[in-house]
């Protein structure tokens, strides 16, 4: 049993005996310290979908105390390969996935960044065509299509598509939607797959029966500030959506994998299997996503896209990965799949990065971390013929 506050209709540990969010006082402390900068933005942080500013209010100071009891949580983790542009095709799928999910029992099923539209594709659409693929969040289409898929199998559905607002700036979004409607929605930080994108500016940590969940969708996870930023706001798992792997860079063993190896899969895994799981996929992947979730104590869930995202070859390996940074479920299979783990509550305070958040000490890097930067983000395939 844990006590909190309920402060706006957030959670806050007050005992310091529980890590499930961040307490107003800590919040208030660190502000500079998990921002993305200064100025306005810096002071927004975003809890149930909901920007709050940074400093007490007067909602904060009329607090409730309640006692929740967080209990053992089911999650799954998909692959599938979409089809651009088609969300007719693309729900399907996710409405059979998460069947799938349901029948083994989660409570929870999270798939790729731009599961619902495509993604890869959208790098050589116009500014009209985007708009015309984009979509209002909650109220388009495909939303209302989440909600029935959620209702229908009573599970929790993530999934990720791209939005346009009622001023047309586009956005590349990634929601959680369940059967009464939307919980929670998140803008990438760090877009780069269409110049017409605008960077969302704000962090996203909201509730599912209980736990403390935030979004950070691809590249953002690349910026370990951003990860450390959203368990600070109280997440203790984080959905990491991405498109990605196998694809040029400058580190060593990057590259695109060929197609016919896809198409080859069946007479021929293990050649596919080999580079999927190489240095131009998996042996990466694991260079980073696991120490994301141990320096944080949180569950990493990792989605990814398996087979052709428009001309390149996606090689899934969805996963969940637990806050020692031990894989706990991973799909292997050379096709559309889920995987699924039971989330313990007691493994987070168990886990090393628990203590290590405890151990900051903020008064040595507040100013360094909240200095002026310009961003310069480069992506070394994009632009490659």
């Amino acid at each position: 049993m844990v006590v909190v506050v309920v402060v706006a209709g957030t959670c806050h540990v007050v005992d310091g005996s529980f890590p499930w969010a961040a307490s107003a006082a800590v919040v208030e402390e660190e502000a500079s310290e998990v921002a993305p900068g200064r100025g306005e933005a810096a002071d927004s942080l975003v809890v149930e979908g909901q920007a709050i500013v940074g400093k007490k209010t007067d909602e904060q100071t009329n607090i409730q105390q309640q006692n929740v009891e967080v209990e053992e949580l089911r999650v799954s983790t998909a692959q599938f390969e979409n089809k651009s542009g088609d969300k007719h095709y693309n729900l399907s799928v996710i409405d059979s996935l998460a069947a799938k999910a349901a029948a083994a029992g989660s409570d929870v099923v999270a798939f790729h960044e731009c599961s619902i539209t495509g993604y890869t594709f959208a790098r050589k659409l116009s500014r009209e065509q985007m708009l015309d693929l984009a979509e209002i969040i909650p109220d388009g289409e495909s939303i209302h299509r989440l909600q029935q898929i959620a209702a229908k199998h009573n599970i929790i559905v993530l999934a990720g598509l791209f939005e346009k607002d009622s001023e047309r700036n586009l956005f590349k979004a990634y929601v959680c939607v369940g059967k009464d409607g939307l919980i929670a929605k998140f803008r990438k930080l760090h877009p780069f797959i269409n110049p017409h994108l605008t960077p969302g500016n704000e962090y996203c940590v909201f509730d599912i029966k209980g736990w403390k969940c935030g979004i950070l969708i691809c590249y953002d996870n690349n910026v370990v500030e951003n990860v450390r930023a959203t368990r600070l706001l109280g997440a203790n798992i984080i959905f990491m959506p991405h498109v990605t792997m196998c694809t040029p860079s400058p580190r060593p063993g990057a590259g695109f994998v060929d197609p016919q190896l896809w198409y080859d899969r069946e007479k021929n895994p293990d050649a596919l299997r080999k580079e999927f799981d190489g240095l131009k996929g998996r042996e990466w992947l694991m260079r980073w996503l696991p120490a994301r979730a141990y320096d944080n104590g949180i569950y990493a869930v990792f989605s990814n896209p398996i087979g052709m995202d428009d001309d390149q070859l996606k090689n899934g390996c969805s996963m969940i990965v637990d806050p020692f940074g031990g894989v706990v479920a991973e799909c292997r299979t050379l096709g559309d799949d889920i995987t699924t783990a039971t989330l313990d509550p007691e493994t987070l305070t168990r886990a090393g990065g628990y203590r290590y958040i405890k151990a900051r000490r903020p008064d040595l890097y507040r100013d360094l971390i909240g200095k002026e930067h310009r961003p310069d983000q480069k992506v070394s395939w994009l632009n490659l013929k």
